[in-house]
C-alpha cells in the first residue's frame, strides 16, 4: 500500500479522538491495506454543491473532521467576502446528521460567524427559506437526499438562498485545500457558543411564515376541504412528516393515512434501503397500504423533503407510478390553465426546466404564452434564473420550475426544489380534477392527447471506488471522441458537448454555441425529438443516461426507448 495512505491512517489514529465511532472503526481496519486505502486515497471531494460520501473514518469519508474542515474553508470565504456574516443550518433524519450540523455550527461560531439553526430535523428547502428570511450570508443543510443510509452530505447555500454557484464553489474549495484537518480548524463547545449568542435557535414563527408562503402558491385550495380526497402518505422516515401533513391539514385535507413503518425519522431506512421516491421499491410499503385503504393518491417525499413521487389508481385495481416528468408536466399545464382562467397569470410568464427534463413542456409553454428557459442539470440553476428575474424587478414573472428527478417549485420564497409546496399543489390538482370528474390517470391521458406522447426514462450505471472513478472518466471521453452515429436504429442528427459548449451537426459539421455554463454532459439528438443525454452524477459514483422517445402512442414510444437503451448499455456498461 502507498505510504501516503498508511501515514494518514496513523495520523488519524493519533488525532481522531472526538468521535468514539471513528476510533473504533480505525482500530477495526488495522493492517487491512485495502480498507485503509479506500478511506484515505483522496480527500472527500467538495463539489459544486458541497460534500457527499459514505459515513465513516478517513479523509474520503463523511465524519466530523471532514465536515469541520469544509466548514473552516467556508468560514474563510464568508469572513473574506462579508462583514459580520451569519449562516442558517438545517439537517435531516440521516445517521449523524444532527452531529454533523452541530460540528459545523461549532466551527462557524469559533470563527465569529453567527449561526441560526433549526432545533429539529427540517426539509432542505427550509434552509433556503431561512437564509433569505433572516438575511444570512450562507447556509448549510446536512443531508444526502435520497441516497442509501450509509451516505450523508453537506450542501452549501449562498446569500440568495440558492446552492452556491460554480465560481463560489471554486473559491471555497481553494480555501478548504489550504486547511490542515487537525491543526487549522477552529471550533468551540456548542453550549459555550449558545451562551455567547453565536448559535441561535430558529424560532417557530419563521417555520409558520414558511408554511404561509407555501399556502400562497395554491390556486384552488378552496376545493380541497369538500373534495373528499383520500390520501396515503409516506415521508420515507424523513423530514416531510410534520410539514407536509401540517400544510395539507391547513387546506382541509384530513383523510391522510401515513405508512406506519415509515412515519418516524430513521436514518437506517430499514423498510426502504434506497429511499428515493423515483423507484418503486421505496414505495412498496405505501402501495401495500393503498391496497387496504384504497386512496385517491399515494404521496411519497424523500428523506430531506425536496422531492416527491406519486402513485394513482390505475383503473384495474392497482396503482400506477407517475414519473417526475409526468407530474411536472401535469402541474405545469394545471398552473398555466387555471391561472389563465382566473386572470392571475403574470405578464410575460417564465418557467424553467433542466436540459434532461421533458420537452412536452415546450408545446404547453407555447399554448399559454410562457417563456421557457432551459438550464443545466441541478436545481440551483433554476434558482439562479429566479434570482436573475428578482434582480430585474421581475420575480413575479416566474410561475414554475422543475426537473425530471421529482423536484418542483412554484413561487420564489425559496430557491430550491420543495416537496412541501409540490405535495400541496399535487393534492390540490387532484382535488380540483376530482370536482370535474377527472382522475389523474385521465388527466395524464388528456395531456398526451393534446400534446403528443413523450416517453422519458433514465438508467444509472454504478462505478464504485477508485477504479470506478477512472472508468467513468474513460466512458465520457469515449462518448466524445468516438461518438455514435446511430443509436437504437436512429441516425444521430446532432451531438452536443456541454464541456466545450458546442453542438455539432452530424452531417455538415456546422457548430452552434449552447450558451450554458460548462458541464460534463453529452447529448445526442435523433429524429422526431428523440434524444439520449449522458452525464456522470455530481453526487454519486454513477453515469446516468436519459432517454427520450416520441410517438403517436405509448407502446411505440416504449419499443423505441428499449432500442436506445440496448445500444447505450453496450457503450457504457461494457
Amino acid at each position: 500500500m502507498p505510504n501516503k495512505e498508511q501515514a494518514l491512517y496513523e495520523l488519524w489514529c493519533e488525532n481522531a479522538r472526538d468521535d468514539a465511532d471513528l476510533a473504533s472503526e480505525l482500530e477495526s481496519i488495522k493492517g487491512d491495506d485495502e480498507a485503509i486505502c479506500e478511506r484515505f486515497y483522496q480527500d472527500l471531494a467538495f463539489g459544486t454543491g458541497g460534500l457527499r460520501g459514505v459515513i465513516g473514518a478517513g479523509t474520503a469519508r463523511m465524519n466530523i473532521y471532514t465536515v469541520r474542515r469544509a466548514t473552516q474553508g467556508f468560514c474563510s470565504y464568508l469572513n473574506d467576502s462579508s462583514k459580520n456574516p451569519s449562516v442558517a443550518i438545517a439537517y435531516d433524519s440521516r445517521i449523524k446528521s444532527d452531529v454533523f450540523a452541530k460540528a459545523a455550527a461549532e466551527v462557524f461560531a469559533a470563527n465569529g460567524i453567527t449561526v441560526h439553526i433549526y432545533d429539529e430535523l427540517m426539509p432542505t428547502p427550509t434552509c433556503s427559506y431561512a437564509v433569505r428570511a433572516l438575511g444570512c450570508n450562507g447556509g448549510v443543510v446536512v443531508t444526502a437526499s435520497h441516497n442509501p443510509s450509509k451516505y450523508n452530505g453537506y450542501k452549501v447555500y449562498g446569500d440568495d438562498g440558492c446552492q452556491i454557484t460554480l465560481e463560489v464553489a471554486e473559491q471555497i474549495i481553494n480555501r478548504i485545500n489550504a486547511v490542515d484537518l487537525f491543526n487549522d480548524v477552529k471550533h468551540m463547545p456548542y453550549d459555550e457558543a449558545v451562551a455567547a449568542g453565536l448559535i441561535k435557535t430558529i424560532p417557530q414563527s419563521l417555520i409558520e411564515s414558511y408554511y404561509e408562503e407555501v399556502r400562497k402558491q395554491g390556486i384552488h385550495t378552496d376545493v380541497c376541504r369538500t373534495s373528499g380526497l383520500k390520501l396515503v402518505y409516506t415521508p420515507l422516515n424523513g423530514t416531510g412528516n410534520k410539514p407536509v401533513r401540517e400544510v395539507l391539514r391547513s387546506i382541509g385535507i384530513t383523510d391522510v393515512t401515513v405508512v406506519p413503518e415509515q412515519e418516524h425519522p430513521d436514518g437506517n431506512f430499514t423498510t426502504c434501503p434506497y429511499p428515493n421516491p423515483e423507484i418503486r421499491e421505496a414505495l412498496e410499503y405505501g402501495l401495500r397500504l393503498c391496497d387496504e385503504v384504497k386512496p385517491d393518491l399515494l404521496l411519497a417525499t424523500d428523506p430531506d423533503a425536496d422531492r416527491v413521487g406519486i402513485a394513482v389508481p390505475d383503473g384495474n385495481g392497482g396503482y400506477a407510478l407517475f414519473t417526475g416528468n409526468e407530474v411536472g408536466a401535469l402541474l405545469f399545464e394545471y398552473i398555466c390553465a387555471e391561472r389563465t382562467a382566473m386572470g392571475t397569470m403574470p405578464k410575460d410568464p417564465v418557467a424553467v426546466k433542466t436540459i434532461v427534463t421533458t420537452d412536452i413542456v415546450k408545446p404547453i409553454a407555447e399554448q399559454y404564452g410562457v417563456q421557457l428557459i432551459d438550464v443545466l442539470t441541478g436545481f440551483k440553476f433554476i434558482g439562479e434564473q429566479i434570482g436573475l428575474l428578482e434582480q430585474q424587478g421581475q420575480v413575479d414573472r416566474y410561475i414554475f420550475g422543475f426537473e425530471e428527478s421529482y423536484g418542483y417549485l412554484a413561487g420564489s420564497y425559496v430557491r430550491d426544489k420543495d416537496a412541501v409546496v409540490a405535495s400541496m399543489l399535487i393534492v390540490e390538482m387532484a382535488a380540483f380534477y376530482r370536482t370535474k370528474g377527472i382522475s389523474l390517470m385521465q388527466a395524464r391521458e388528456n395531456l398526451y392527447k393534446k400534446y403528443g406522447v413523450f416517453r422519458h426514462t433514465q438508467e444509472s450505471f454504478t462505478f464504485e471506488g477508485v477504479s470506478g472513478m477512472i472508468k467513468m472518466q474513460e466512458i465520457m471521453k469515449k462518448l466524445r471522441t468516438e461518438a455514435p452515429t446511430v443509436i437504437g436504429g436512429m441516425e444521430v442528427l446532432e451531438s452536443a458537448d456541454y464541456l466545450t459548449g458546442v453542438a455539432t451537426d452530424a452531417k455538415t459539421g456546422e457548430t452552434r454555441d449552447l450558451n450554458l455554463p460548462k458541464s460534463d454532459v453529452v447529448s445526442f439528438f435523433l429524429p422526431n425529438r428523440a434524444s439520449v443525454i449522458v452525464r456522470p452524477s455530481g453526487t454519486e459514483p454513477k453515469v446516468k443516461a436519459y432517454y427520450t422517445t416520441t410517438a403517436p402512442d405509448m407502446e411505440t414510444a416504449i419499443e423505441m426507448e428499449a432500442k436506445l437503451r440496448k445500444d447505450m448499455q453496450a457503450l457504457i456498461a461494457q
